[in-house]
């Protein structure tokens, strides 16, 4: 099979197509002949090794989120499963490649009307955007900021506060189009960007300078998602009249996989749907996790196999 395989960590050129051999799915797991391989800002920090995380072994094969069809299935699964198209996550490894080894109890079913394409770009932008919006508890006629709104779990949280009556406020460098079609547009690359704003809940994605600004447009005992650090550090709430909403331990397999039934049962009655603003072949994933780490994507980026 073609695949990508990284065998040091560095720029996008680290990322190279070879023909390796075809992986053989183990007991409890299935293999998935893949269509479409979700790339996240994640693992552009992984390649690079700059993560808030212990570098991974090489050399391998990147990718945590893939779409197609299961095509075989190992020692104690239903044979019956064969033929099934499903979303799944991989374990963090082996999505770049055109088949691809899974656990069956983290394969989704892709619900009838919902694209297969859009499926993947839910697989773990949906999930985390579910997660955020139920955790943030929105009620009807709060004002919230998202940042990063014109990325993929940014755009799916405008969805998802607006839909529950709250005032979206989408924070974006450019891409104003996209970030207004859900709610009011402010340019975050603008000095003092953040001091005519007055709300209840920030989600807050990109951490660092941005983050930190952000957080003081919340009112007095306002609600602070903090989840992420695109910017490379975390946003600092010290001495702010606010509350964080505590992220807590890693969701349970169980509960992933009930964030991603969810996020594609939205997304199967219309109310959720993502922007796929850009896609790629296989083989040139490295050009992939260039544009995204350059800031030139819209909402989510794919692998197309």
């Amino acid at each position: 099979m073609r695949a990508i395989v990284m065998e040091e960590f560095g720029g996008p050129e680290v990322l190279r197509a070879r023909t390796v051999d075809d992986p053989v799915p183990g007991e409890g797991q299935v293999l998935v002949r893949v269509a479409f391989a979700s790339i996240t800002f994640v693992e552009t920090q992984v390649r690079a090794g700059t993560g808030p995380f212990a570098p991974p072994a090489l050399p391998r094969t990147p990718g945590n989120g893939v779409g197609g069809v299961i095509v075989a299935v190992g020692d104690g699964v239903d044979p019956g499963l064969v033929g099934t198209t499903v979303v799944t996550t991989t374990g963090g490894v082996g999505g770049y490649a055109s088949l691809a080894v899974a656990s069956a109890a983290d394969a989704v079913p892709v619900p009838e009307g919902v694209a297969l394409e859009d499926a993947v770009a839910l697989l773990a932008d949906g999930r985390t955007a579910v997660m955020l919006h139920e955790q943030a508890e929105i009620e009807p006629g709060e004002r919230v900021l998202v940042l990063a709104a014109g990325g993929g779990v940014g755009g799916l949280l405008l969805q998802l506060a607006a839909a529950s009556g709250a005032e979206v406020v989408g924070a974006a460098r450019g891409k104003r189009a996209l970030v207004e079609r859900h709610g009011s547009f402010v340019d975050y690359s603008a000095e003092g960007w953040a001091r005519s704003l007055e709300v209840d809940v920030v989600f807050d994605g990109v951490g660092g300078d941005v983050g930190t600004e952000a957080l003081t447009a919340l009112r007095p005992g306002g609600r602070a998602s903090m989840y992420g650090m695109a910017s490379g550090s975390w946003s600092r709430s010290d001495g702010l009249p606010i509350t964080v909403i505590e992220r807590g331990g890693p969701p349970s397999p169980q509960e992933l996989r009930r964030l991603v039934a969810r996020a594609l049962e939205l997304a199967a009655q219309g109310r959720l749907v993502p922007t796929i603003g850009q896609t790629y072949p296989l083989e040139e994933a490295a050009s992939a996790h260039r544009a995204i780490e350059a800031r030139q994507t819209t909402g989510k980026t794919l692998l197309v196999i």
